[in-house]
């Protein structure tokens, strides 16, 4: 933790080293927000938290500044909780341990929690410093954003008066976004009779582990391995494996990256079991040695289960998996290179005569939605399940005519010597949802260079975060 406080900017990477102590994943951000009212109060900003817990902290114009439009920061205070398999970690209790890698911060064996602690630390940097001509500034900190944009979605009325608003959440220094994805989770669920395993059945736990995982909106198009997808084949290849767990995947905005069952095989199969193992491994890492260097896949005996799913069910349970759609499902027409619409089955519960699926299905253009929800839908119906969809909320459009986008654009032309690239993104941002409430705002999103955030990969670029927050406060200057 001291050695980042070393680095620059020192104001911008103290206050992420606090972040870092405050245990604050997602619903649980009670403690980083008692901490940024505690900030407001010992610097003498006023401040508001509504219902939701975001919080605005409301900071005057610098002398000169009194006449300029009121400017919005705004960042989400909760982090996704993922932490490598082999690592005892309590997300709600143990405080992040961040390092330096070389031109990188990372942690050690969890999510750093970058997305979007760096965001939080600059603001909290901002407001404490004395020496940053700025306009009047208020502060968004917001809630529960990484598993359904829950604090956007619950803006409290009133809570915001400026005209212009920063989004600090984005993850490619050099880019300004101006559009971001709608989304829609979709969670699918089924009911199943157990019977009795045979007696001369042995147990076995699958698993698989080391894959990369990360965003399901701003890694989906690297078409890593999904987890839940690849255990589904492995029990497809081998149906007299009987199941009687699957406990596959994770958050709803994660790509699977472990999976696991629990199977009783046929005393006199074992061996066929345990050599189609060994094979299938090999097969993944064949398959997929250009996006994945980490493939750990095997069986090991365990204790027997004692019930099994009924063998209809399971055939038509493993055949929905199998069919579900998932990654990619357009790319846009109008924007080279990005996702248009995409869907994650992010997570496979199995367990007690009942399966669960959760799906995120993102899309760029809202009319998209439905019908990857009704494909989805049309699988599940089909295997004799149901689904429900909630959570639907629409993208942002840019806007070419954005003043805060030519000032910006401007800007860093100046500062830096090259144009910014100026994008859209397939991910939620809370710029879609705020905006709908604020319809008259001027909307832009900026941030740090990351990678891999949502998984325990995730790391964040030193020498993005300088040219971030350097822009950053040219931005508010030039305001």
């Amino acid at each position: 933790m001291k050695e980042i406080t070393e680095l620059e900017p020192k104001a911008l990477w103290r206050q992420f080293a606090k972040i870092c102590s405050i245990p604050h994943p997602s619903k649980h951000e009670e403690k980083l927000g008692a901490y940024i009212v505690e900030f407001a109060e010992s610097h003498g900003l006023s401040f508001r938290r509504d219902e939701a817990g975001n919080i605005v902290i409301r900071k005057p114009a610098t002398a000169g500044y009194e006449g300029h439009p009121t400017v919005i920061l705004q960042a989400h205070m909760d982090m996704v909780p993922q932490a490598n398999s082999d690592l005892k970690f309590d997300f709600e209790t143990d405080p992040i341990r961040p390092y330096i890698d070389g031109e990188w911060v990372t942690a050690d064996g969890t999510t750093l929690g970058a997305d979007d602690g760096m965001g939080v630390a600059a603001m909290l940097a901002i407001l404490e410093a004395e020496d940053v001509p700025h306009p009047a500034l208020e502060c968004l900190f917001t809630v529960d954003e990484e598993t359904g944009l829950t604090g956007a979605n619950q803006l409290g009325d009133g809570m915001l008066t400026g005209d212009i608003l920063i989004n600090l959440d984005s993850e490619d220094e050099g880019e300004l976004y101006v559009g971001c994805a709608g989304a829609v989770n979709v969670t699918a669920y089924f009911e199943y009779n157990e019977e009795a395993v045979p007696e001369d059945a042995v147990g076995y736990e699958v698993a698989l582990a080391g894959l990369k995982g990360g965003h399901s909106g701003l890694e989906i198009i690297l078409q890593r391995g999904n987890a839940n997808k690849l255990l589904t084949r492995f029990l497809r290849e081998n149906p007299y494996a009987r199941i009687s767990t699957i406990d596959a995947g994770g958050l709803r905005n994660a790509i699977p990256r472990e999976a696991k069952a629990v199977v009783a095989v046929p005393a006199e199969r074992t061996a066929d079991f345990e050599k189609a193992a060994l094979a299938f491994e090999q097969t993944l890492r064949h398959e997929l040695a250009q996006v994945e260097d980490g493939i750990r896949f095997g069986v090991k005996r365990t204790d027997k289960p004692t019930i099994v799913a009924e063998t209809d069910f399971q055939r038509r349970f493993v055949a929905a998996l199998t069919a579900m759609p998932n990654g990619i499902m357009r790319m846009s027409d109008t924007v080279p290179g990005l996702v248009e619409t995409s869907t994650n089955m992010s997570r496979v519960e199995m367990a007690n005569g009942r399966a669960q699926l959760l799906f995120m299905v993102r899309c760029m253009v809202n009319y998209g939605k439905p019908q990857v929800v009704a494909m989805i839908d049309s699988v599940v119906s089909l295997a004799g399940g149901r689904i429900e969809a909630q959570g639907d909320y629409n993208g942002w459009a840019p806007d070419p005519n954005s003043r805060i986008l030519h000032v910006m654009k401007q800007g860093y032309e100046k500062r830096f010597g090259k144009m910014p690239e100026v994008k859209a993104i397939h991910a939620g941002l809370e710029c879609g949802i705020i905006g709908a409430k604020y319809p008259k705002l001027d909307m832009i999103s900026i941030g740090p260079t990351m990678r891999f955030p949502h998984s325990p990969d995730e790391k964040v670029e030193i020498a993005s975060v300088v040219k971030f927050y350097d822009f950053l406060l040219d931005t508010l200057k030039s305001l």
